[in-house]
């Protein structure tokens, strides 16, 4: 019984981080762009949030770089490509949505047309 409980115990603190990773995408930025006060150079950038509503928590992060963290919402949306959507604002890409295969992430703040 022992056994099987302690076999049941670490499968379970096993999965914890394997379920943490599925909020964890990559999505490429084509240019720079300007997000939480940081600019972030055109490239290939991992993606990851806590929470699937209107305060989650998202880091945007790649190697070698200092992480940027910002709040946004997170809307339910299907995507047939990873993307994101700026707005021009004083000479600068700001970014206001981060398109995922199965979500979108709506950066606090930012005014979205249709929204």
């Amino acid at each position: 019984m022992k056994r099987i409980f302690g076999s049941a115990l670490i499968l379970a603190l096993v999965s914890v981080p394997a379920l943490a990773a599925s909020n964890s995408q990559s999505v490429t930025f084509p240019d720079t762009v300007k997000v939480a006060g940081s600019q972030l150079s055109a490239g290939e950038y991992k993606v990851s949030w806590t929470g699937n509503d209107a305060n989650a928590q998202v880091t945007i992060s790649k190697k070698g770089m200092t992480p940027v963290t910002l709040q946004a919402k997170v809307v339910d949306q299907k995507h047939d490509h990873n993307g994101v959507t700026t707005n021009a604002e004083g000479g600068a890409n700001v970014l206001q949505v981060i398109q995922l295969s199965r979500v979108s992430l709506v950066i606090e703040g930012a005014q979205v047309a249709g929204q």
